[in-house]
This record gives C-alpha cells, structure tokens and sequence, in this order.
C-alpha cells in the first residue's frame, strides 16, 4: 500500500472557470427556481439543505443572505431543529423543509407519499416544481462547494 506523505492537499479547480457552461446552467437553473417563490423560505431551504450536506460555504452564505434580508436570528439557529420548533415555523415553511430533507437525502428512501402530499397541500404544482428545482440547485451548489472545497467567506 502506497502512502502519501505530502501534507498539502491537491489544489482544487475553480469550477467557475474551468467548466464555464456547466456553472451557468446551474446559476440558471438557481434563477429559474427560485423565481416567484418567497425570499424566506428560499433561503430556508438553502440553508437547510447545506446544513444536511455539511457545506459550510453555502450555509454561511445563505445565514449571511437570511440574516441581510431580514430573517430573525432565532429562527435562524432553529432551522436545524425545526420539527421541533413547531411556534417558529408556519405549516407551508414545514411543509418545505420535509420535501428538502426528502430530496436531499433521497437516498435514504426517497420522498414519501406523506412528504409529497404535505408539500402540495401548500405549493400549487407550478410552485411546488420550483421547489423541486430549487432543492435539486441548491444540492447541486453543495456538492459543487464541497467537491472544489470552497472555505465560507471566500468568493
């Protein structure tokens, strides 16, 4: 077995630039999403999924732009535990991130029947497919993140 004894980690490519076209389907497909949807539970969502992929570049990014825009600090800090901060949250934010946890961890099961049907209750199809793309933009923006390790406050 071979061990690497360089304690430098491998530089990593600027995906922005290296694969130009790639990076603005994404930023188009982040603009398409979110058009027409709440602000709020945009950045809820962001926030949500990165916190469930462990991309701090995105969470930091999506607190700052939360916290910019408004949103208060304590529902901020409960968006992790937002099940159980049921006074915090309205039934259409809860409805949005059960589709989120759904979506990013589809792995673990896929979106349920239940999850799906809650989310339309509150979204009319047209909202509920960009909530659906943003989830799939913001999972994608994470690995994006976490593959070329961006560090939170770099731009």
């Amino acid at each position: 077995m071979t061990t690497n004894t360089n304690t430098e980690e491998a530089r990593r490519i600027d995906f922005a630039k290296t694969a130009p076209k790639a990076f603005k389907a994404v930023i188009a497909l982040d603009a398409a999403a979110r058009d027409g949807l709440d602000p709020a539970l945009v950045e809820l969502v962001q926030i949500r999924a990165s916190q469930l992929n462990g991309c701090a570049y995105c969470l930091h990014m999506h607190t700052t732009d939360a916290a910019k825009a408004g949103e208060s600090q304590e529902r901020l800090h409960l968006v992790a535990v937002w099940r159980e901060a049921k006074g915090f949250f309205t039934e259409k934010e809860r409805a949005a991130l059960a589709l989120t946890e759904a979506v990013t961890l589809v792995a673990g099961g896929g979106v349920s029947q239940e999850v799906y049907a809650g989310a339309a209750a509150h979204f009319d199809e047209e909202e509920l497919g960009k909530l659906l793309a943003l989830t799939f933009a913001i999972n994608t923006w994470n690995r994006i993140a976490l593959s070329t390790a961006k560090a939170p406050g770099e731009e």
